[in-house]
C-alpha cells in the first residue's frame, strides 16, 4: 500500500515511550506520534490517550518509503475508533434525568439510612 500525507489510516499501538507512540499498520509500515502531535495541549501521560494493542486512526504527516516509516499525528482527528455496536446516541434530555431524579434518590437513601440507624 502506498501512504501519502494527509492520509487518515488505521494503526495498532505497539509501543508507549515518553516521547511518543510507536504504531504498526497492516503493511510492514512502523510509524511514530511524536508527542507533540497528540494533543494540542500539554500531555502529561501518554497513557491517558493511547493503549497498548490499540488500534487507532491517524494522520499521516510524513512516509519515508525506502525505510518503511511515517511521521503520524492524532491531534487534529477524532483518533479512536468506534467501537463496533456503534456511537452511543445522546438524548435531547442529557443530563435533565439526573437532575430531576437526583434530590428524590438522596432523600429516599438518608430515609434508609435513618431506618438502619434507629
Amino acid at each position: 500500500m502506498n501512504y501519502h500525507v494527509g492520509d487518515i489510516i488505521e494503526v495498532k499501538v505497539n509501543g508507549i515511550t515518553d516521547y511518543g507512540v510507536f504504531v504498526n499498520t497492516d503493511c510492514s509500515y512502523i510509524g511514530l506520534i511524536h508527542i507533540s502531535e497528540i494533543s494540542s495541549y500539554y500531555v502529561k501521560n501518554i497513557y491517558d490517550y493511547v493503549c497498548l494493542g490499540e488500534n487507532i486512526l491517524c494522520e499521516v504527516l510524513e512516509v519515508n518509503i525506502n525505510e518503511k516509516h511515517l511521521k503520524l499525528s492524532i491531534k487534529n482527528i477524532n483518533y479512536k475508533l468506534i467501537p463496533r455496536y456503534g456511537r452511543i446516541k445522546d438524548t435531547a434530555d442529557g443530563f435533565k434525568i439526573l437532575q430531576k431524579n437526583l434530590p428524590i434518590w438522596i432523600r429516599e437513601k438518608l430515609s434508609e439510612i435513618k431506618k438502619t440507624a434507629c
